[in-house]
């Protein structure tokens, strides 16, 4: 039942990042429930939404193509404080992080209901490359820094981050947009599975089998995503993800009233 559960979990969470986003909150409490420890089961989170992320931006590199200056400065940004993030994971125990997972779930959540309002607020007062002129280069690669960090360290909920990182940094093109947030999202991913492996903290068994699920229904989902109104899904992943904090809070607070 825990690998039936556990690629369950990955088919849908891939099919929902396919189509709307946040199957983070989808795989990760899986893994939790299939009884790996919660450090372990956000490292083996990261793993299985790898292989996505990196074919997900190589389907948009066309679009991503005008803006490849970008790509070494982001890149190199995202692979420093990835690691950091990853580094920052390593050093907190599974209680300490059992208490910490509810906030990120919240803020994770918040930030996908929030994101779209957030990221068209941003590109009309930014206008192009205003944006950058506005806020400072400096202000908007620490930006980009602090939300590595998350990345390596929480991964549910990065993408919306970097949505709004993006906005930020002047650009409209939500096809070049999507794409660099998933050539970003791999860099971070790649830095911080390294270093989990590294560090024997990866479940292989449990992992690998919702990343055959995520990729798997993540390559489906795309092919059928013109036949699945995306805001269905968005209202769902919405609906499970307010469920999933309260049941972290309830877990980490609640029952130990």
């Amino acid at each position: 039942m825990t690998e039936i559960l556990l690629l369950l979990a990955g088919l849908l969470g891939g099919a929902v990042n396919s189509l709307a986003g946040g199957g983070s909150f989808i795989v990760f409490p899986a893994l939790l429930f299939a009884g790996v420890p919660p450090v372990l089961a956000n490292a083996s989170n990261t793993y299985a939404a790898l292989p996505g992320y990196v074919s997900g931006a190589m389907g948009y590199w066309k679009s991503v193509a005008p803006y490849k200056d970008r790509l070494v400065v982001y890149g190199l940004i995202a692979a420093v404080f990835g690691y950091v993030g990853a580094e920052l994971l390593l050093v907190v125990s599974d209680e300490q992080f059992s208490k910490v997972v509810p906030w990120l779930m919240a803020f994770a959540v918040l930030s996908f209901i929030f994101g779209n309002r957030i990221n068209a607020t941003l590109r009309a007062r930014g206008g192009g490359r205003s944006g950058m002129k506005l806020l400072g280069t400096v202000l908007i690669l620490s930006l980009l820094a602090a939300v590595s960090v998350y990345g390596g360290f929480f991964n549910a909920g990065l993408g919306i981050l970097l949505l709004a990182f993006l906005a930020m940094a002047g650009m409209s093109d939500m096809h070049a947009m999507n794409g660099l947030k998933l050539f970003i999202s791999s860099t971070i991913a790649v830095v911080a599975v390294a270093r989990f492996v590294l560090n024997g903290t990866i479940d292989w068994y449990h992992g690998s089998i919702a990343l055959v699920g995520v990729t798997t229904g993540g390559y489906v989902a795309a092919r059928l995503a013109r036949y699945i109104p995306t805001q269905w899904i968005r209202i769902g992943v919405i609906v499970y993800g307010i469920a999933m904090t309260l049941y972290f809070f309830w877990t980490a607070y609640g029952a130990q009233v």
